[in-house]
């Protein structure tokens, strides 16, 4: 019964009502960064605050205060914040945390806790709490102590936190907070902002970003020697950080936009944002079960018209009646409506390998009621009629490679001619007049990628080292960034991958595998039933939350690499590769992705500011079951999305990895996922079924004719693709290694090149004459002078010296 329920459930999946952004709404990401159990907190914040606050202003609120009187406070707190006593900076870095949570008790809204919230961010800032914060949470990092007392317990909870959650969490705050901007913001505010920002990215904190610090505190919890770090606020605020320093999706496009215009490169075809936006979800396709319910609901469909026909005739019209009927799946309702099928094709539905996909763009049969009329005479061929619908036009423009142009005139040269011309593109003499055509269409549709400029620049670099001289870099935060990863990178990309396997919902908890849920499990245990369950949904949503930052963190990091140079792009997507992230990301779509996306692991009422402004109802079994009303989780949707991006930017255009693709078995999997009706995630979808359609076989691009229909309506075209087809000279036998070697090869001269500074490069011009090398500048240690003497008579008096071997030498 359960599995009828659940088939019913996807058949019947409506539109998903979902726009993909950088982040949720700003009071979805503050209440994210709390967990349930924290919420005794919010009230020991509060006390620390009005316990300090009350003896040095008596008598008077904050909201009351001038602002300078404000700044004076912080300041005083800024000062105590530098005792050395660890408790009494625990309550200190409490009031500091209750004024970045605004101030709840003195507000009557949840708007008036945002307000007051922002207020109090924008001017602990202004005070330097931030660099305070640092200091504090370095010293935290470094704490050995603790560190050591967290492994040998058998059992950590929040109580071995503490003090790194509340640093982390004004941090988060501030982030966050300064990190959106709103329509009101003084120039000071504005100010404040790109100050801010330009501290993150730089290497002002130890040589380094601010973001390098949170990824040593990733890698060293995943390496067991911190197991206490609270994980999801590192890596919320990891996530952000990058957010606000590197520049979101919409940034991210005005930058490649901008970088185009720099290497002269025509502008983009179309704004892919706004495209993916406009797009239209498409219907489900059917599994193998829903198959079977529709060829049992189709006999009874046929056996009620025919049966509705004989009572039409007997004067008993069932129209009057209004009996309750039997919806018709996607596939009836698309044959019935398509003017251009036989009705001697309705035969044909029975064999489920012809109609394994239904998935339709332009026809939504759930939008439709099932009208019960008498079979019309076959005609030959019907008419248009108005309820057919169309695509007016695909929504990419189609792109064609260098490459792909020079194959094409290589093919034809060979067939027409019986030589080639190499790379040459201009010169069609002895081809025939179609295959002028054809060129001059494939040269109108050319796409020159940055990539492909970066890639060519580096050749030339590498080949004429003397001629194009030292490389100009550009010192932005992206280069800042992976300058400052590179020597650890593939320690960040496995601890990162450990953390999503350990969150994925589809992983069985192992004995070895790292524990995710320090920061979320109270000291007491729960000990009825009602506890259990907040507990149960509190993890849950805890592991949630880690995909959706872990997820938007790795896409982000790509695709600014990718914009930023090629070869980044490729270190960081390797690494990805060899840390079994294909497999990773298919293991977490091998699940029923729409129970997934549907879950409702969260309770209204304990969501920050909610919890704080509003008295608390009492929480009841039923309740916590019902859930929110939402229609969909919006983080598991949006995680859904990037780790489909993800898996879509790391196997294209690398035959190897496609290859990977078929090898574990994706179609099947990926095709589950096309039962969500959203338009974005069934793109990625439908992308990654393309680029591996060639290697499925015939037999499989017969059975999912639907699947096949929709690629062709939302995915771009590369005009001479065949990948419907199988007929591509990729289709080859594939080694894995040898591909993976010479990327490999082209990275590691790439890095040594632009990074490697120390290497013994063999043209650097070499000083023969005696007077300038004797002439020159040596810098000396400050403290040289003091032990002069040492060192002159350990180095020189007591060395012997063989003059007749030198001069022999000579």
């Amino acid at each position: 019964m359960q599995q009828t329920d659940d088939m019913e459930g996807s058949m019947e999946s409506p539109n998903l009502e979902f726009e993909y952004g950088d982040t949720d709404g700003f009071t979805a990401e503050l209440s994210e960064l709390y967990s349930y159990t924290e919420e005794p907190e919010f009230s020991l914040n509060r006390d620390y605050f009005e316990e300090d606050f009350k003896n040095h202003v008596k008598g008077r609120r904050w909201m009351e205060l001038s602002l300078e009187e404000q700044r004076a406070y912080v300041m005083r707190l800024l000062d105590a914040l530098e005792v050395t006593d660890r408790d009494k900076r625990l309550k200190v870095a409490r009031a500091i945390l209750y004024l970045a949570q605004g101030v709840f008790d003195e507000c009557d809204t949840e708007t008036d806790v945002l307000y007051w919230s922002r207020h109090n961010v924008f001017l602990l800032y202004d005070m330097g709490i931030f660099t305070a914060l640092l200091e504090l949470l370095s010293m935290e990092i470094d704490n050995n102590q603790a560190c050591s007392t967290a492994v040998r317990k058998p059992a950590i909870s929040l109580a071995d936190s503490t003090e790194l959650r509340v640093l982390l969490s004004i941090m988060y705050l501030m982030v966050e907070t300064i990190r959106v901007e709103m329509e009101g913001d003084s120039p000071e505010r504005k100010a404040a902002r790109e100050a801010f920002k330009t501290e993150l990215g730089s290497p002002l904190y130890n040589g380094e970003p601010f973001a390098l610090l949170l990824f040593t505190m990733v890698t060293k919890f995943c390496s067991m020697n911190a197991p206490h770090f609270p994980m999801k606020k590192v890596l919320l605020l990891l996530w952000k950080t990058i957010l606000f320093t590197l520049g979101g999706f919409e940034e991210l496009q005005e930058m490649k936009v901008r970088m185009r215009e720099q290497f002269n490169l025509p502008p983009l075809p179309e704004d892919s944002i706004k495209v993916v936006r406009n797009m239209r979800a498409a219907s489900p396709p059917a599994s193998a079960m829903e198959l079977i319910e529709q060829q049992q609901q189709q006999k009874r469909g046929r056996r009620s018209r025919r049966s509705a026909f004989v009572d039409s005739l007997e004067g008993d019209s069932p129209y009057a009646k209004k009996q309750p009927l039997v919806k018709q799946d996607s596939l009836d309702t698309y044959n019935e409506r398509d003017p251009f099928k036989n009705d001697d094709a309705r035969d044909e539905e029975d064999d489920p390998e012809d109609v394994d996909s239904g998935i339709e763009g332009e026809v939504d049969p759930l939008d439709r009621d099932v009208i019960i009329q008498p079979p019309p005479p076959p005609p030959p061929l019907r008419p248009p009629t108005e309820r057919v619908s169309f695509p007016k036009g695909l929504p990419w423009a189609p792109k064609v490679r260098e490459k792909d142009i020079e194959h094409f005139l290589e093919t034809s040269r060979n067939k027409f001619i019986g030589f080639t011309l190499g790379n040459d593109t201009d010169t069609l003499v002895g081809l025939p007049r179609p295959i002028h055509e054809s060129v001059k269409t494939l040269k109108q549709h050319k796409y020159v990628s940055i990539a492909e400029v970066q890639i060519k620049r580096e050749e030339e670099l590498q080949q004429c080292p003397m001629t194009m001289g030292e490389e100009e870099v550009e010192e932005s935060p992206a280069e800042i960034l992976y300058l400052g990863m590179l020597p650890s990178l593939s320690q960040y990309v496995i601890a990162l991958l450990k953390l999503l396997l350990a969150a994925a919902p589809t992983s069985k908890a192992k004995t070895d595998s790292i524990n995710i849920l320090a920061d979320v499990l109270p000291e007491e245990m729960p000990i009825t039933v009602l506890q259990s369950m907040k507990l149960g949904i509190d993890v849950n949503r805890h592991k949630e939350i880690i995909v959706k930052a872990i997820s938007a963190l790795l896409l982000l990091l790509l695709k600014h690499f990718k914009l930023n140079h090629i070869y980044q792009f490729d270190y960081v997507a390797q690494h990805l590769v060899f840390a079994n992230c294909i497999p990773l990301i298919l293991k977490f779509f091998n699940q029923n992705i729409m129970s997934y996306i549907s879950a409702k692991n969260s309770i209204c009422t304990l969501d920050f500011p909610h919890c704080v402004v509003h008295e608390m109802p009492e929480l009841t079994a039923e309740s916590l079951e019902a859930g929110d009303s939402n229609q969909f989780c919006w983080r598991n949707l949006f995680s859904c999305i990037n780790l489909l991006r993800i898996l879509n930017k790391i196997t294209k255009w690398k035959h190897s990895r496609t290859m990977m693709l078929v090898v574990f078995k994706s179609a099947p999997i990926l095709k589950r996922a096309l039962k969500v009706k959203q338009a974005m995630m069934q793109l990625y979808v439908l992308k990654l079924l393309k680029i591996q359609t060639k290697y499925l076989g015939r037999q499989w691009r017969k059975s999912n004719m639907k699947t096949m229909s929709a690629i062709y309506q939302k995915v771009r075209h590369r005009l001479n693709d065949d990948w419907a087809y199988g007929n591509d000279i990729d289709a080859r036998p594939w080694d894995f290694q040898a591909e993976e070697c010479a990327l490999r090869e082209s990275i590691e001269k790439f890095n040594t090149r632009r990074y490697d500074k120390n290497q013994n490069n063999e043209f650097t011009p070499v000083d023969n004459c005696l007077q300038s090398v004797l002439g020159q500048r040596v810098d000396l240690p400050e403290d040289f002078h003091y032990s002069y003497e040492m060192w002159l008579e350990r180095e020189v008096f007591a060395q012997p010296i063989q003059w007749e071997g030198l001069l022999q030498a000579q």
